[in-house]
């Protein structure tokens, strides 16, 4: 397997096998896994690396087959659960960053902040986690020292196998830490909980649960690869401690106590690694986004030919093309009509910063109709056309190749920034001059003095659609209340406060009926 982007991801018949998922709702959607299976694969080094592309391929894949068929998980399209669709789904669309048109289920009570426990992209979210993290317990379970011996796993085969041990387990600490930003309290299972055990998994109290991927982040900052070292989109310390720093963002949310000097610490462990802006903002997210791009710390990698999804960078680009926009300029066969933003959003943006890149001919900025694509401002974020203008690979122009990325440098400046105004420490020139860094790069004007609340803001512009406005909303007490409003939230055009309790999700009414040892989460 070729992991520069990972594109000829081939599971063989036994893997297909071993990772096999179903809807059941016990043992968190997984089916039994065979232990003759697991020995057979796991004691063959050579299986290793396609193992290990089924985790970074959970977050890519909604299914076991390419166009998200033989969906992982039953009861919705492989499409519409796949990872990165559904966290944007959770993260921005009910947020001022994004409504949608359709009428899918109960798609539209995302953005009016509606939701109950039975909505189907809820749910969708939840067992996609959980889907990941069985995947991970399985490869993690397997690659003890005590197996890899048993397996006779020596020498640099040995080294490789524990490099990609660290990497399930920073995966399943990529996929828990968004358990406990969206959910809360939650089932855990570890690699000790086999699949088809009698006995439910326990519940993991949020701060609890915050200690454990806190401890496996850790371990993993010391046990992977070094920073830039490893294979284009797998992840390495840098990935690791970039994540800590975001967990520790959010500390006070998860825990009750601030740890904004943390913040520090790890962004600055980032930045000292050789990590540098990428000269033009916009090519950040076109088809050849994993060419030259210094800045990008970890993505999920897509490719029209073998990494083919409609969700992932696919549906960022066709669900954000409507209206009077053209196709072709996209690198896209045509249009789903489907994402647009807010005038909350669009406000955000002086005139000359280009991330504001919002397509408005035949487009209102008010939103009378959510259904209505021509109601708010197309956004531009995801093409499929690379730097020089070649559109990408699918001839057909279904697949798209952007590659989305869940960690860069941009984003460790911001978080380095808010922990120094929130009294973090650091140190306040290097601050200002992070800032000042991402707004240069955009054409937005420097600015002398930083202060909390505007670094939200440039947390909007710079992060937009990349899955952080909700966290970040929720951080600053404004995701709920009536401190900030925006069209729709609530369910009211103008905009209402909702009650706190939507500051989590509800756990699925599935899983509370068959596990006896969660407790649904207030207001649900």
């Amino acid at each position: 397997m070729n992991y520069n982007k990972y594109k000829s991801i081939t599971i063989a018949a036994a893997l297909l096998g071993l990772f096999a998922t179903t809807s059941c709702v016990k043992d968190l959607e997984q089916e039994p896994i065979s232990d003759v299976t697991s020995v057979s694969v796991f004691s063959d080094f050579a299986n290793y690396p396609n193992a290990l592309a089924k985790l970074y391929g959970g977050l890519a894949h909604g299914g076991q087959e390419g166009g998200g068929g033989n969906a992982d998980i039953n009861g919705i399209d492989g499409n519409f659960s796949q990872y990165t669709r559904q966290l944007f789904t959770m993260q921005c669309l009910p947020t001022d960053e994004a409504v949608i048109a359709w009428n899918d289920g109960t798609l539209q009570t995302i953005h009016k902040m509606t939701w109950d426990s039975q909505n189907e992209f809820v749910g969708a979210m939840y067992y996609r986690i959980f889907t990941e993290i069985a995947f991970c317990n399985e490869f993690i379970r397997n690659t003890t020292d005590e197996k890899l011996a048993s397996n006779n796993i020596t020498g640099a085969n040995l080294t490789e196998a524990k490099y990609m041990r660290s990497e399930a387990r920073f995966l399943r600490a990529l996929a828990y830490y968004h358990a406990l930003d969206l959910f809360g309290n939650v089932p855990f299972v570890k690699e000790d909980y086999l699949p088809g055990s009698v006995t439910p998994p326990q519940r993991i109290a949020r701060a609890d649960l915050f200690k454990f991927v806190e401890s496996e982040l850790l371990a993993c900052s010391t046990d992977l690869k070094d920073a830039k070292t490893n294979q284009y989109a797998r992840a390495d310390k840098a990935a690791a401690w970039a994540l800590l720093a975001r967990l520790y963002l959010n500390a006070e949310v998860y825990t009750g106590t601030k740890r904004y000097t943390d913040v520090i610490t790890y962004c600055d462990k980032v930045i000292n690694a050789g990590y540098s802006l990428k000269s033009k903002y916009a090519d950040l997210f076109l088809a050849d986004n994993d060419k030259n791009n210094p800045e990008v710390i970890l993505p999920v990698a897509f490719d029209g030919l073998r990494i083919q999804s409609y969700g992932g960078s696919s549906y960022m680009v066709h669900a954000a093309v409507g209206g009077k926009m053209k196709a072709e300029d996209f690198g896209i066969n045509g249009g789903w009509s489907g994402l647009r933003t807010t005038k909350s959003y669009v406000n955000l943006f002086p005139s000359n910063d280009v991330r504001g890149n919002f397509f408005t001919e035949g487009q209102t900025l008010e939103i009378n109709d959510l259904g209505s694509f021509s109601d708010g401002y197309a956004f531009i974020k995801y093409k499929n056309v690379t730097s020089t203008g070649v559109k990408g690979s699918d001839p057909a122009g279904n697949f798209v190749d952007s590659d989305i990325p869940l960690l860069r440098l941009g984003d460790v400046y911001l978080m380095y920034a808010e922990a120094f105004t929130r009294g973090g420490g650091g140190d306040a020139g290097k601050a200002l001059g992070y800032v000042n860094a991402l707004r240069t790069r955009v054409n937005a004007p420097v600015v002398s003095v930083i202060n909390t609340d505007f670094i939200l803001d440039e947390r909007g512009r710079e992060l937009g659609w990349e899955m952080t406005r909700r966290t970040d909303l929720i951080r600053y007490n404004k995701f709920t209340t009536s401190s900030y409003l925006w069209p729709w939230k609530g369910g009211v055009k103008e905009g209402v406060a909702v009650a706190n309790s939507r500051n989590l999700y509800p756990i699925p009414a599935k899983d509370i009926i068959a596990n006896p040892n969660l407790v649904q989460n207030p207001g649900y």
